[in-house]
């Protein structure tokens, strides 16, 4: 069974990705699974400067999914090239994605430039959509000017490919993947969680104290799919699709609606071995992931997949 896949002119093994802050920075986790088996892993957000996130509570379960307020925690560039960078050079099938946040465009740039030297680094992909800060990522995803200035800038500063993760929340997202198309994004990786919230019926107040929250995992799946139909139509960029995947059969979907690669979240938290288990009941399918990728557009040529 040949599952590689390409994003671009990244080639992976597999077309099965940690989806950022789900694994860590992929090696804590290496106890568990043996994490080379997989496609990649988009690491937790880096920013310029530590964070340490949004006060608690941050996390909770709801019937179908998860809300999480996490604010990008992290330990900081400097912490990142120290400690996190060494642990991947012995890590070799695997593609490496660092997930890059900030405040303003001039602090994604200062950690690309940065991090551009570590040649272990596939790719970098600009969170201009996690919802749970008050500055930078949704603040730059929804202005269509910023937009173009942190790709271009980002563009000038390294060779390495540019993914663009970019958020559900707003009326027009097609418009967004075509002006991320336009400014030189190489790949585009979408969704991002939806914007929710939850009330304390005891206190008659936000649960959050961020007031709203992330929501992702099975719940979002029908929606994130639908998106991912709407802008693979209109846009040429490679795209990794998400969106509470969790199983084979949400894999291979994504893969038909124009996914060249899926990123798995939340299932992480239930499931650490989720993404194993995918790649090898997908081997189990007598397919060429590359036949089926877009195929729901090119349906006369369909191969019927048996499961």
């Amino acid at each position: 069974m040949d599952l590689k896949t390409k994003l671009g002119n990244i080639e992976l093994q597999n077309p099965l990705i940690a989806a950022s802050g789900t694994f860590g920075y992929g090696f804590e986790i290496k106890d568990i699974i043996n994490i080379e088996e997989l496609g990649a892993v988009t690491t937790k957000t880096i920013t310029l400067h530590p964070r340490l996130g949004n006060p608690l509570p941050r996390i909770l379960e709801t019937p179908a999914g998860l809300l999480n307020s996490i604010g990008l925690q992290n330990p900081g560039l400097k912490a990142f090239k120290k400690n996190i960078i060494l642990p991947w050079e012995k890590i070799k099938n695997v593609k490496m994605f660092v997930s890059v946040g900030g405040n303003d465009i001039s602090e994604y740039i200062q950690v690309i430039a940065e991090l551009d030297q570590y040649s272990r680094i596939d790719a970098f992909e600009l969170n201009i959509s996690c919802p749970n800060v008050k500055k930078g990522c949704l603040a730059i995803g929804s202005n269509p000017i910023l937009i173009e200035q942190l790709i271009t800038q980002a563009k000038s500063q390294t060779k390495k490919p540019i993914i663009v993760k970019i958020s559900p929340n707003f009326s027009n997202i097609i418009e967004t993947a075509k002006i991320t198309e336009t400014a030189g994004a190489d790949i585009l990786s979408m969704v991002n969680t939806f914007l929710g919230t939850k009330i304390d019926i005891k206190t008659k107040d936000f649960y959050f104290k961020n007031k709203v929250a992330g929501l992702s995992g099975p719940a979002i799946k029908p929606l994130a799919l639908k998106l991912l139909v709407d802008v693979a139509e209109q846009v040429k960029l490679p795209i990794i699709g998400m969106g509470g995947i969790s199983n084979t059969e949400d894999v291979l979907e994504f893969l038909i609606a124009g996914a060249s690669a899926v990123s798995i979240g939340t299932m992480n938290f239930r499931n650490p071995k989720i993404l194993l288990a995918l790649a090898n009941e997908m081997k189990k399918q007598d397919i060429n992931v590359n036949e089926i990728i877009g195929s729901l557009f090119n349906r006369k040529k369909n191969k019927t997949l048996i499961l």
